[in-house]
């Protein structure tokens, strides 16, 4: 059996389609997890919040943000806030992946950036690109890791630090194809408020699902 690199074997959302046998819901109410009502944030968390908005802001004015980076001052603080580090939740960085795709002769291989289990069942992958990188073209790989998941539904975030997409992906039966869908897409280089409340709100409905 032939084995490849996830980012290798799927570079677009068409090969996503035809090699994982996955394909967008047409159900309106396929993923409504993201939708209000949301739980509530504390003061001290919404305080948190527009501090990560500020900081990610002052260093994108910098310049160009490296993925590290990224990880650094944004996705690990924000999941201190939100309680992810701690039970009864683990968070468990580059988690290795490996599974067989449609065509029986390939084995896929990759390491997912951030994943976030809860009693053993993976909630949230955490899939962080650099600064200038659409969230789009991150969404085959990330489809590829939801795949190669041991438990369906499974929830992902997308993220370049400035712009944040999720997606569910439900591989249903046994003989079934898996269907996924996405999320608005979310950003802080906005004058319309601070959209990490929305994503940290439904990080904490995720959670809950």
């Amino acid at each position: 059996m032939r084995s490849s690199g996830i980012t290798k074997a799927i570079t677009n959302l068409t090969q996503a389609h035809a090699k994982l046998d996955v394909s967008p819901s047409s159900d309106a109410n396929f993923f409504t997890e993201w939708k209000e009502p949301l739980p509530t944030l504390s003061d001290a968390e919404k305080a948190k919040l527009e501090l990560l908005k500020r900081r990610y802001l002052y260093y994108a004015d910098s310049g160009a943000i490296t993925e590290g980076t990224i990880n650094l001052i944004l996705l690990s603080p924000l999941l201190e806030t939100l309680g992810f580090f701690d039970q009864p939740y683990q968070v468990r960085s580059e988690k290795y992946i490996r599974f067989e795709i449609e065509d029986g002769d390939t084995q896929l291989d990759g390491l997912i950036d951030a994943l976030v289990i809860r009693d053993s069942l993976w909630l949230i992958v955490i899939e962080s690109k650099r600064y200038g990188f659409s969230v789009r073209q991150a969404i085959p790989q990330t489809l590829a890791y939801m795949i190669g998941a041991n438990t369906s539904p499974v929830f992902a975030l997308i993220t370049t630090g400035e712009d944040y997409l999720f997606i569910k992906c439900d591989r249903g039966g046994v003989h079934d194809s898996a269907h996924y869908a996405l999320s608005d897409k979310f950003t802080l280089s906005t004058a319309k408020g601070n959209q990490l409340y929305t994503v940290a709100q439904i990080l904490k409905q995720l959670v809950s699902v």
